[in-house]
């Protein structure tokens, strides 16, 4: 046996399912193999095995088996250790037939194990390979062993066994150098142990290997070969190479494409006859299938690409990547680097916007840096890096969109100059990624900057001009603007209408807009009448518009009927929205998340508390789990689950969550926000239900102020706020303000909303009670039949809140607030 290694570390699973499984075979043994990368620890971990189970054997063989012509006389040495006739006496083919015979009857020995190490063609050792009551181990490169034997795949070290590694061989290397050094060298155990050979025998630093690396990986994987290893690193690769460069020369080809591509696993259908510049020998190849096909599996032949025929995808380890693309002049690197531009953009579907889509958008996401996609001026490449940030954008991916919307505007600028028109749009995402992520301010400066610009480049009427003007309306709902917002979308729907058609997808988002427009400034009836036209354009234009945007006029519909009054209707509504979305988006899409959070609201209002409750928690638990606490949506969701929470009977919770919310809304939009008084005023109304009249009266008085000067008084959520002040005057005994209080409030909902909207309603029922108890028995019995009435027209007296009326008890008013 070599010796064994005193820095072996890790593979503690695999070697105990390489003894169960061996120990599996008393009688009639399958032999085992372990195949993998060069360097990936077979050799190492096949040596471990010999002897930290030897105890189970009576005779352990290694045989080096690269060369297969001299794997006899190897077996014929072991002759004299089975009582058979040894090569001095009956040569080598003879005493090794005796010695494989002795094997096979078990006599003199049952327990044995023979060790093939590095053996390359099945074929070559059929005759070799004994069966019998022992054990055989074969390691190789070539993954044909698998069709033949039962196979253990040796990986990579898991990183946190690299770092465990390079701890024990470099006690001087810290944590964070551990992990650095893993990633460069890709968790291969033989680069491991090659750097931390190094850097002991010569006291380098790991910050100065990780500096040498970038510039001279091929030099620097020749140095510090251990004595456990026949190879370096680079001396590894080269052997392989070399047998790769006589067995199929046009493989090497492509081997040099897929250096170029990052180390993460490539599609399969990448390679295929392409538009863009290409290599001749490479052209010729993706044209001819059967010997791509050759190529393909010759090169997994030799363990330089991982195929998976699942994935359908190769996969190069980023050390051989290195290595190949270092010993490659300059000029030829642009050359092939082009060549996988040319395949990236060729693998990229149409249509980014397509869910289906975007698995295939995600794995070449994998590639755009290693292959320096940002660098390319084509005009092609470009694109397809526009329609990443869409797919990016569409599937929900926003801090990663971000990033790479940030990193092109930054390359971009620099080769083309900052008004070039793909910097502009790029600069566009950038925008809409921060507004996702509730920067409002930067978001509309930036907004702002970029359409004064891009007007001057691409004219008023440019499609990606529109585009961005109408996110410059949810900007200005982003800063508490509701009425500007407003004022500015009417005109973006008639400039959309006008350039692009009423039943165009972009015009349709615009259309949108306005409608949450209107719902912030409690038109809800004008609301839903433009949607309701926007989700029948959508039905009619079904395979123009996307599913995202046809979710998100759904989703609006469902709001703009709940806000309506028509809390059953916003519930089905909502429903089949819902069911959509997951159908044919994700759980956890940002959409999608949108209509749960609102059909909690609407179960919420229709009665439905327990399943409105139940998923209230769990969109605001995906909330945080995507985002963070200060997301606007998990913001959103935790006030909708603070109002779940109270209306279930748990106000000590609700009041926890609700006072954090109202706390982290003035940090996120500012404390002047029409939001953030929406949620003082949420605390104020706990504040009453835990007995503290006077503190939730002082809150709402604050709230009412601040929503006043930014609205008039006839605006939904003031009158929401003065509704529940008029409560809070009531618990502290003064009636007379809280009706007068009440009065006025009720008089403005009617004109707002309707007599019999639920809002009105409450207010009506709250002043019945009021009216009541400051004497005014005839006003207050008017009042409460007509108010019961009308809830029996519309909720039912059977709804909670009717009950309440009924009894006499004050309704409370919450806010939810809505998307912007």
């Amino acid at each position: 046996m070599p010796p064994r290694n005193k820095n072996f570390t890790g593979r503690e699973t695999l070697l105990n399912r390489l003894h169960t499984g061996i120990g599996d075979n008393v009688t009639a043994v399958v032999p085992h193999t372990l195949h993998g990368l060069g360097g990936v620890g077979k050799t190492q971990m096949a040596i471990e095995y010999a002897y930290r189970f030897r105890d189970s054997y009576d005779v352990v063989w290694w045989i080096p088996a690269d060369q297969p012509g001299l794997v006899r006389a190897t077996l014929a040495q072991l002759a004299p250790k089975l009582g058979v006739p040894d090569a001095t006496t009956a040569g080598i083919e003879d005493a090794a037939n005796a010695v494989l015979d002795a094997l096979r009857r078990g006599e003199p020995y049952g327990r044995w194990l023979l060790i093939f190490d590095n053996a390359d063609q099945p074929e070559d050792f059929g005759e070799l390979i004994p069966p019998g009551p022992g054990d055989v181990l074969v390691t190789s490169r070539n993954h044909r062993w698998a069709g033949v034997y039962e196979t253990i795949a040796v990986d990579v070290f898991p990183r946190k066994e690299s770092m465990e590694f390079l701890s024990k061989r470099v006690p001087s290397v810290t944590v964070e150098e551990a992990d650095k050094l893993a990633e460069a060298l890709g968790d291969l155990p033989l680069a491991l142990e090659q750097a931390a050979a190094l850097q002991v025998e010569t006291g380098m630093s790991a910050q100065e290997y990780l500096r040498l690396f970038e510039q001279h990986a091929s030099s620097l994987l020749e140095e510090g070969k251990p004595r456990e290893y026949p190879w370096s690193m680079t001396t590894a690769w080269r052997l392989s190479v070399t047998k790769l460069r006589e067995h199929l020369p046009e493989a090497m080809d492509l081997l040099r494409t897929c250096a170029f591509f990052g180390p993460e696993p490539i599609p399969r259908d990448a390679f295929r006859p392409v538009k863009g510049p290409v290599r001749p020998e490479l052209a010729e190849l993706l044209a001819t299938p059967i010997r791509l096909s050759k190529a393909i599996a010759t090169l997994a032949r030799y363990a330089l690409v991982r195929i998976d025929p699942d994935e359908r995808t190769l996969q190069v380890h980023r050390l051989i990547q290195a290595l190949l693309r270092e010993e490659l002049p300059a000029a030829l690197q642009g050359e092939i680097r082009s060549e996988v531009h040319s395949l990236i953009v060729e693998a990229a579907p149409a249509g980014a916007d397509i869910p289906a889509n975007w698995p295939r958008y995600q794995a070449l996401l994998a590639h755009v840096d290693p292959a320096e996609v940002a660098e390319s001026t084509r005009p092609d490449v470009r694109s397809f890096a526009h329609n990443m940030l869409g797919a990016l954008a569409s599937s929900g991916d926003y801090r990663t969109a971000s990033r790479y919307a940030e990193a092109f505007v930054q390359q971009w600028s620099r080769d083309s100059g900052a008004t070039d028109p793909d910097v502009l749009r790029a600069q566009r995402v950038k925008g809409d990624m921060l507004r996702e992520f509730g920067r409002y301010a930067d978001a509309y400066e930036l907004n702002t900057t970029t359409l004064a610009t891009m007007r001057e480049v691409l004219g008023h009427d440019h499609r990606e001009v529109l585009i961005l003007l109408n996110g410059i309306g949810a900007d200005l709902r982003g800063r508490g603007r509701f009425i500007d917002a407003r004022e500015h979308d009417k005109e973006s729907v008639e400039r959309h209408r006008a350039v692009l058609g009423s039943d165009d997808v972009q015009t349709l988002r615009a259309i949108n807009n306005l409608a949450l427009d209107f719902g912030l400034t409690s038109d809800y009836r004008a609301s839903q009448v433009l949607l309701e036209e926007a989700y029948r354009a959508a039905q009619a234009n079904e395979g123009k518009v996307s599913r995202g945007t046809f979710l998100n006029l759904w989703a609006s519909l469902a709001r703009s009927v709940r806000q309506c009054g028509d809390y059953n209707e916003a519930c089905d509504v909502g429903r089949d929205a819902l069911g959509y979305g997951r159908q044919h988006l994700d759980a956890d899409h940002p959409r999608v998340l949108l209509v749960q959070k609102d059909l909690a609201i609407a179960l919420l209002r229709a009665g439905e508390r327990e399943e409105g409750l139940e998923l209230a928690r769990d969109v605001h638990a995906r909330y945080v789990r995507i985002y963070d606490l200060n997301h606007p949506g998990t913001l959103a969701a935790a006030a909708c689950l603070a109002n779940s929470l109270r209306t279930n009977d748990l106000p000590e919770d609700a009041y926890r969550l609700a006072k954090d919310t109202r706390d982290r809304y003035a940090r996120v939009y500012s404390s002047e926000h029409p939001y953030h008084y929406g949620c003082i005023s949420n605390v104020a109304l706990l504040e009453r239900v835990r007995g503290e009249p006077a503190v939730a009266y002082e809150l709402n008085e604050q709230a009412l102020a601040g929503l006043e000067s930014r609205f008039g008084r006839d605006h939904h959520y003031v009158l929401t706020v003065a509704v529940n002040l008029a409560s809070d005057l009531a618990a502290l005994g003064e009636l007379d303000r809280a009706c007068r209080l009440g009065e006025e409030s009720l008089q403005r909902l009617r004109r707002l909303l309707g007599e019999h909207h639920p809002a009105s309603l409450a207010a009506a029922a709250n002043l019945a009670t009021d009216l009541a108890a400051a004497g005014r028995g005839d006003e207050a019995k008017r009042l409460f039949d007509e108010t019961m009435r009308r809830y029996e027209e519309t909720l039912g007296r059977e709804h909670f809140d009717a009950l309440a009326a009924a009894e006499g008890r004050h309704l409370d008013l919450d806010f939810d607030p809505p998307p912007i």
